[in-house]
Protein backbone atom coordinates (compact mmCIF):
# COMPACT_ATOMS: atom_id res chain seq x y z
CA UNK A 1 0.00 0.00 0.00
CA UNK A 2 1.06 3.53 -0.69
CA UNK A 3 1.91 5.73 2.47
CA UNK A 4 -1.33 7.58 1.85
CA UNK A 5 -3.36 5.25 1.90
CA UNK A 6 -1.38 3.36 5.44
CA UNK A 7 -2.27 6.99 6.63
CA UNK A 8 -6.31 6.71 6.49
CA UNK A 9 -5.59 3.10 8.95
CA UNK A 10 -6.43 3.58 12.30
CA UNK A 11 -2.85 2.72 14.69
CA UNK A 12 -4.60 -1.13 15.48
CA UNK A 13 -4.76 -1.60 12.13
CA UNK A 14 -1.43 -0.48 11.34
CA UNK A 15 0.32 -2.43 14.03
CA UNK A 16 -1.55 -5.53 12.92
CA UNK A 17 -0.45 -4.87 9.20
CA UNK A 18 3.04 -4.62 10.70
CA UNK A 19 3.16 -7.73 12.56
CA UNK A 20 1.53 -9.60 9.39
CA UNK A 21 4.40 -8.22 7.04
CA UNK A 22 7.10 -8.94 9.67
CA UNK A 23 6.07 -12.00 9.83
CA UNK A 24 6.26 -12.99 5.92
CA UNK A 25 9.56 -11.63 5.43
CA UNK A 26 10.48 -14.09 8.43
CA UNK A 27 8.85 -16.75 6.46
CA UNK A 28 10.60 -15.46 3.40
CA UNK A 29 13.57 -15.43 4.88
CA UNK A 30 13.49 -19.13 6.35
CA UNK A 31 12.45 -20.39 3.22
CA UNK A 32 15.48 -19.06 1.29
CA UNK A 33 17.62 -20.69 4.35
CA UNK A 34 16.13 -23.87 3.78
CA UNK A 35 14.91 -24.49 0.49
CA UNK A 36 17.60 -22.17 -1.08
CA UNK A 37 15.10 -20.58 -3.46
CA UNK A 38 12.17 -17.86 -3.68
CA UNK A 39 9.56 -17.25 -5.91
CA UNK A 40 10.06 -13.53 -6.28
CA UNK A 41 13.00 -12.55 -4.86
CA UNK A 42 12.11 -9.09 -5.06
CA UNK A 43 9.27 -9.24 -2.85
CA UNK A 44 12.24 -9.73 0.29
CA UNK A 45 12.94 -5.74 0.04
CA UNK A 46 9.61 -4.89 -1.01
CA UNK A 47 8.29 -6.38 2.36
CA UNK A 48 11.18 -4.54 4.57
CA UNK A 49 10.06 -1.08 2.53
CA UNK A 50 6.86 -2.00 3.52
CA UNK A 51 8.13 -3.15 7.13
CA UNK A 52 9.45 0.69 7.09
CA UNK A 53 6.74 2.86 5.52
CA UNK A 54 4.30 1.27 8.84
CA UNK A 55 6.89 1.89 11.26
CA UNK A 56 7.31 5.11 10.33
CA UNK A 57 3.39 6.33 9.81
CA UNK A 58 2.90 4.45 13.17
CA UNK A 59 5.43 6.72 14.86
CA UNK A 60 3.87 9.80 13.44
CA UNK A 61 0.76 8.42 14.54
CA UNK A 62 1.81 7.78 18.09
CA UNK A 63 3.72 11.37 18.08
CA UNK A 64 0.69 13.09 16.87
CA UNK A 65 -1.95 11.69 19.46
CA UNK A 66 0.96 12.31 22.53
CA UNK A 67 1.01 16.32 21.22
CA UNK A 68 -2.46 16.13 21.59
Amino acid sequence: MKAKELRELSLTELKARLEDEQKALVDMRFNHAVAGQLENHARVPMTRREIARLKTIIHEKENQAGAQ
